[in-house]
């Protein structure tokens, strides 16, 4: 089954007075690139959630956001205690060195910074098993979402698999006339240069032109590539490589087929064939 690497999940929970929020948003990359951004006080889940990714993903860029926040009606002023305990010890400290010095204004210390906090508390302990599923559940509908993506690619690379199988069925219908058609310019050329060839110095010369125009061996590499790629779509995967090293052999052949073309009609489709094997390498791109 084909996978996209573009897609993005949203996934939120509460935890008592806080709101859980996370995002994962992805794109195509040539590796698995993975980007966390926590909260400092929680950045200890960071390499267990790496790990869930790495076991799910396989390619691609992918952004994953935590945002904690409080519930509404919930008190926005919290007490930093250990910081406050930490004050109090060097006031002791300085009334022992200093017996003059009074005792602190309440409101003094309040206004010392960090005192009192309007951020959520978060205690990476209790919210890990929390934090843990709500990511996995997210993760779950990213991998979703690049699934759905992936199976219109792979709609739309199979419908250019297709149309490539058209166009080499016309190229060898008309490749069947190269000799024909060779015999007929090297005749005209002959004539207007007003001289004569003995016929079988002539058939000789159109077997060498049609045996250096002879386009059997791409049209028979296309068809060989078009049905591995389709072969790769329907293996497990993964497939963005291996489809992009097929793109590559099919924009080969397909310029040798341009450059020994002969005919009006050759030239034409062999140039239809490039643009649909970009359209497919463009597709490719974006598959995992």
């Amino acid at each position: 089954m084909l996978h996209s690497m573009t897609g993005f999940a949203r996934a939120q929970d509460i935890q008592q007075t806080l709101v859980l929020t996370w995002e994962l948003r992805s794109v195509n990359h040539r590796f698995l690139e993975t980007q966390l951004r926590l909260p400092e006080p929680l950045r200890g889940l960071e390499h267990g959630l790496r790990e869930t990714l790495r076991k799910h993903l396989k390619r691609g860029k992918v952004d994953c956001t935590l945002r904690v926040d409080r519930t509404e009606g919930a008190s926005q002023l919290e007490l930093n205690r250990p910081l406050l305990l930490q004050i109090l010890a060097v006031l002791e400290q300085m009334r022992r060195d200093a017996p003059e010095v009074g005792a602190p204004n309440p409101m003094d210390l309040l206004r010392w910074p960090g005192i009192l906090g309007t951020e959520a508390v978060m205690d990476e302990t209790a919210l890990k098993e929390p934090l843990t599923d709500l990511f996995e559940a997210c993760l779950t509908q990213l991998i979703d979402h690049r699934q759905r993506e992936g199976n219109q690619l792979h709609e739309a690379i199979t419908q250019r698999l297709d149309e490539i199988d058209r166009l080499v069925g016309e190229i060898k219908r008309h490749s069947l006339s190269i000799a024909h058609q060779l015999r007929i310019k090297l005749q005209q050329r002959i004539a207007d240069l007003g001289t004569e060839l003995e016929p079988d110095r002539l058939t000789q010369e159109v077997a060498l032109l049609a045996q250096r125009a002879d386009i059997a061996e791409e049209l028979d590499r296309l068809s060989i590539h078009v049905e591995e790629a389709r072969s790769n779509l329907r293996s497990p995967g993964p497939h963005g490589r291996r489809l992009d090293f097929l793109t590559q052999e099919l924009n080969r052949e397909a310029n040798t087929l341009g450059s020994k073309s002969v005919l009006a009609q050759t030239s034409q489709r062999a140039v239809d064939l490039k643009v649909i094997i970009e359209q497919i390498r463009e597709q490719v791109q974006n598959v995992e």
